[in-house]
């Protein structure tokens, strides 16, 4: 049978970090982090927003489709 780790208080304990240290971490990442330029930014926005409509758009059609299938189908029933 295989054997389970020793999980002991003391060892959860020793792997815990403060949360002075915690915050420290976090702005140390924080610096790391590359942020994207204001034209980036803009451009990627307006690419989300062209992908939206387009994307709404053609739900909508397969929405007023399946909605015109079922609709007919009733009138057969």
């Amino acid at each position: 049978m295989a054997e389970t780790p020793d999980k002991t208080p003391k060892a959860a304990k020793a792997n815990k970090t403060s949360p002075a240290e915690f915050v420290r971490q976090v702005q140390t990442e924080g610096r790391k982090v590359v942020w994207p330029t204001r034209q980036e930014t803009i451009r990627i926005s307006i690419f989300v927003f062209i992908m939206m409509t387009i994307l709404s758009l053609f739900f909508l059609g397969v929405d007023s489709l399946f909605s015109a299938v079922v609709g007919w189908l009733m009138t057969l029933a």
